[in-house]
């Protein structure tokens, strides 16, 4: 037989299997480089005047985060930054959504939470509806004069509570990961 205390427990240890389960150690960073695209023929790059981050025109604090950690990436990759007429154009976005799952736990779910109209009468799975927020952010590189994308980074992943409220930690972190993928360094001139 099981009792209310076995329940609770098990309840606990499906709530301990689940947080474990959806932590990721980083984001989820792919990428894409124009075919034939040789990034040692540039030299500086330039950002857009209004990046996606702007909204309605305003620079946001998400706007220099961006802005601060491509810039770090640039440089130490050998590219220059100008204020106008760079090589590149850098362009970038971030977008949150929310998302939610459906989670059902097979089992004993009687007389707790939700389900305590059950009332010790019978036993079914517990069904929860898990809502959290998705970032996802992209970086465009563009080749100034032909006008055309020749590497964008993309990155996805689930944002905290802490992430909500001090964004910048994150945006270094995915901006690096995103680096990581950038297949190109400049010629020295």
């Amino acid at each position: 037989m099981i009792t209310k205390h076995t329940c609770a427990r098990l309840g606990l240890l499906t709530l301990a299997a689940l947080s474990l389960a959806g932590c990721e150690t980083g984001p989820q960073v792919r990428s894409v480089t124009e075919p034939g695209a040789n990034l040692s023929a540039y030299h500086t790059y330039s950002f857009v005047a209004q990046p996606g981050t702007n909204r309605g025109g305003n620079i946001t604090p998400l706007t220099t985060f961006f802005q601060t950690a491509i810039a770090r990436e640039m440089t130490a990759r050998g590219y220059q930054q100008v204020d106008a007429n760079g090589d590149l154009l850098v362009n970038f976005n971030a977008h949150v959504s929310e998302k939610a799952d459906i989670q059902s736990t097979p089992g004993p779910a009687y007389g707790y939470g939700y389900y305590g109209y059950r009332g010790g009468m019978y036993m079914g799975p517990e069904v929860q509806t898990v809502r959290y927020k998705v970032g996802t952010a992209n970086i465009d590189v563009v080749d100034a004069k032909r006008k055309v994308v020749v590497w964008e980074g993309i990155a996805e992943q689930e944002l905290t509570e802490d992430v909500m409220r001090n964004p910048q930690p994150a945006v270094d972190n995915v901006v690096a990961h995103m680096y990581a993928q950038f297949p190109g360094r400049a010629a020295p001139p």
